[in-house]
């Protein structure tokens, strides 16, 4: 199926189907029905959140203090809410995580120790993430 952005149209082209909830819930479904969620791990997040509140053009602008994300499968046990932000959705208010300890989570599901260490060409010592998984996520 080819896509197009809201407001393009060409013959046989589709819009974009459907909100990004009934998407997602889609593919959960799928991915349970062929017995693959547990070993495929879902995330779905962005580089930022959005203002608490509407700017002059009535939109929302980036907003780094807080955002949201899900994770799913792959060990993640699922109906889980980690943290919380204070009353106005502006800044968190219990159990922050930084963007490491959100790729380590994930690298923990995949079976990868985030404490890895890998060579660059030279022989160089990297580590694979600066972060703490948050092991309380798993199942």
């Amino acid at each position: 199926m080819r896509l197009l952005p809201p407001g393009i149209a060409r013959p046989g082209w589709k819009w974009f189907p459907r909100p990004i909830a009934a998407r997602f819930a889609a593919l959960m479904r799928d991915l349970t029905d062929r017995g693959m969620l547990d070993e495929t791990l879902v995330a779905m997040y962005g580089e930022f959140g959005r203002t608490p509140t509407i700017n002059k053009n009535v939109g929302r602008d980036h907003w780094a203090a807080c955002q949201s994300a899900v994770l799913a499968g792959g060990g993640i046990q699922g109906g889980q809410v980690y943290g919380t932000t204070d009353r106005d959705s502006a800044n968190p208010k219990s159990n922050r995580v930084s963007p490491e300890d959100m790729l380590a989570t994930i690298y923990h599901a995949l079976g990868i120790a985030p404490t890895s260490v890998m060579y660059d060409r030279l022989e160089r010592p990297h580590h694979v993430v600066d972060g703490s998984p948050l092991t309380c996520l798993s199942g």
